[in-house]
């Protein structure tokens, strides 16, 4: 980025993502202009909308970034969940016990025609007392860079979210993560509703960095949400796929096999191994009733590294 330009946009108070809109305006419109064609031009002035949107009113946008490309990757993970249950010689149950207003439990946890199942739902006689159960499950072996994917259907509705992401052992700690190398969490995607982000966002997904000791001030963990990307179709009924490459330099993230976003936010990516999540979140509060159920559905989950 031009550093003047830079400055100015940090006067105007312009997030990360925010900023790339408006880099990308640019970008998009000059890429147009050496390859001008009518059939083209209601496509540039859509994304062009989206992207004053974006640096407006920080709204979602539609990924548009390069094709994603494996070569020189191999597979070295994968789970199709085919069986009767989870695979618990690679998977475990995560965070057993209270989680936000309620509990992650393994109750909420099943394999059936092919799908990873994640449920949210109020039990009255849980494992740990009445309440709202979510779960979480994690590969036991830790990965360091490489190309992560899963695809799923996240859970509709509201308040409740699905999620894919990556953490090393101590992201939040100031003297370890120093910003990043010493580990980092990677959201590589949150599902959002309206209640979680703006009217009218259902069906929106955020890409986001977290670590510590950017900064001199370590109470507060230092956070870059890379950006709000729309995704087509309902996101509660068809499958779509979510995806984080996470190179030596930045962490590209895509989404059925376009790119999204890419950063080295803070002091640059983890070097560490970190662990493989799949989620379904609880909010701080819910205001269903108790007669209220949700669920995410995992079709697979793939790791790629390079070699």
């Amino acid at each position: 980025m031009n550093e003047t330009v830079n400055r100015i946009l940090d006067l105007l108070k312009f997030a990360p993502r925010q900023k790339t809109a408006f880099y990308d305006i640019f970008i998009v419109t000059g890429e147009f202009l050496k390859n001008f064609s009518v059939k083209k031009l209601i496509a540039v002035i859509t994304l062009i909308g989206e992207l004053l949107g974006c640096i407006l009113f920080d709204s979602p946008v539609t990924p548009h970034g390069e094709a994603l490309d494996l070569a020189g990757y191999n597979l070295v993970f994968s789970d199709d969940f085919d069986g009767g249950s989870l695979n618990t010689d690679v998977w475990f149950h995560r965070g057993e016990g209270p989680r936000r207003t309620g509990f992650n439990s393994e109750s909420q946890v099943s394999v059936e025609d092919g799908n990873l199942i994640l449920r949210g739902e109020y039990l009255k006689n849980g494992t740990y007392g009445a309440g709202w159960y979510v779960a979480a499950v994690a590969l036991k072996q830790k990965y360091n860079k490489g190309y992560y994917e899963i695809r799923c259907q996240c859970n509709g509705g509201d308040e409740f979210w699905s999620a894919f992401w990556i953490q090393a052992d101590h992201p939040y700690d100031h003297d370890v993560s120093k910003g990043g190398p010493g580990g980092a969490e990677i959201d590589i995607f949150e599902s959002i509703g309206e209640s979680n982000g703006k009217k009218g966002e259902y069906g929106t997904v955020t890409s986001t960095v977290h670590c510590n000791g950017f900064d001199d001030d370590p109470d507060n963990i230092d956070s870059n949400m890379v950006g709000k990307f729309r995704v087509k179709g309902d996101i509660s009924k068809e499958y779509n796929t979510f995806g984080l490459k996470w190179t030596d330099d930045e962490y590209i993230f895509y989404i059925n096999g376009v790119e999204s976003g890419r950063t080295s936010f803070a002091s640059g990516v983890s070097k560490v191994p970190e662990e493989v999540i799949v989620s379904l979140e609880i909010p701080d509060s819910v205001t269903y009733p108790e007669d209220y159920k949700t669920e995410m559905a995992v079709d697979y989950v793939r790791i790629y590294q390079q070699g």
